[in-house]
C-alpha cells in the first residue's frame, strides 16, 4: 500500500498550524487582559446582585398639598392646591378629600397637606354643642387681625367713664374671623366682627357690653 504524502496533506498540517497559531494568539491576549476580564465579571455580579436585592418601589399615594403659602381665612380655590405623592404610610390622619371651597383656619405653608385641622368645619359649632355663637364686633380691627380660628380668648368689657374693666366672656372660642369684613360699618361702627363660641350664661352680660362699652380681648391659656 502506498501512502499519500502529496500536496494534500501538506495543506492539512498547514491548516493545523494555523489553527494552533490562532488558539495560541487568543490565549495571549485573554492573558494579557484577564485582570480587565475578571474586573467585568466582578461588576456584572455586584450589578445582577444589587438588582436581586434591591426592595420594590413603595406603593405612594396622592395627597392634596398647599401649592403656595395661604393666608388665614383663605377660601381654597383649585390654584391654590396641588398633587403630591407620599408614601404608603407617612399620609398625615384627616387629610380632606374635598378642600376645594373651605376656609382655612389658619396659615397654611407651601407643601402642608390639607387636612381637617386646617379647614373650619362645615358647621361652625361642630364639636361644641355646649356653646353659643356670638357675633362681636371688637373696636380695634389690629387685634382681630392677630386672631386665628381656634383661639382661645378672654372678652372684657371696658367703661371709659369709670375706667374699670370687667371679663364678661372666658376661654371664648374664636370659630370665625370674617376676612372681607369692612374696618367701618354702614353704620359708622368701627372695627371687625369676630364670631365667638361662649357659654350660655354668658350670652346676656356679652350682648349688653356689645353696646355699652369698649370691647377687647386678652388671649387665655
Amino acid at each position: 500500500m502506498v501512502t499519500d504524502t502529496g500536496p494534500t496533506g501538506s495543506a492539512s498540517r498547514d491548516v493545523r498550524r494555523g489553527s494552533d497559531r490562532v488558539r495560541r494568539l487568543l490565549r495571549t491576549r485573554v492573558l494579557a487582559h484577564r485582570r480587565l476580564l475578571a474586573f467585568c465579571c466582578v461588576v456584572a455580579a455586584v450589578a445582577s446582585a444589587l438588582h436581586v436585592l434591591a426592595p420594590p418601589a413603595p406603593t405612594t399615594v396622592r395627597v392634596r398639598v398647599a401649592a403656595t403659602d395661604v393666608a388665614a381665612g383663605s377660601v381654597l380655590g383649585a390654584d391654590d392646591l396641588t398633587w403630591v405623592a407620599f408614601a404608603e404610610g407617612t399620609v398625615p390622619d384627616g387629610v380632606a378629600e374635598t378642600p376645594v371651597g373651605r376656609t382655612t383656619t389658619g396659615p397654611v405653608r407651601r407643601g402642608e397637606p390639607i387636612t381637617d385641622a386646617r379647614l373650619v368645619a362645615p358647621d361652625l359649632m361642630q364639636g361644641h354643642e355646649d356653646r353659643v355663637a356670638v357675633p362681636v364686633r371688637l373696636p380695634d380691627p389690629a387685634a382681630v387681625a392677630l386672631l386665628r380660628t381656634g383661639d382661645r380668648v378672654d372678652l372684657l368689657a371696658a367703661d371709659p367713664a369709670s375706667g374699670r374693666a370687667l371679663t364678661v366672656a372666658r376661654t371664648a372660642l374664636v370659630v370665625s374671623v370674617p376676612h372681607d369684613e369692612e374696618a367701618v360699618a354702614s353704620q359708622g361702627q368701627a372695627g371687625r366682627v369676630v364670631v365667638l363660641a361662649i357659654a350660655p350664661e354668658e350670652v346676656e352680660a356679652v350682648t349688653v357690653a356689645a353696646v355699652r362699652d369698649f370691647l377687647t380681648i386678652a388671649w387665655s391659656g
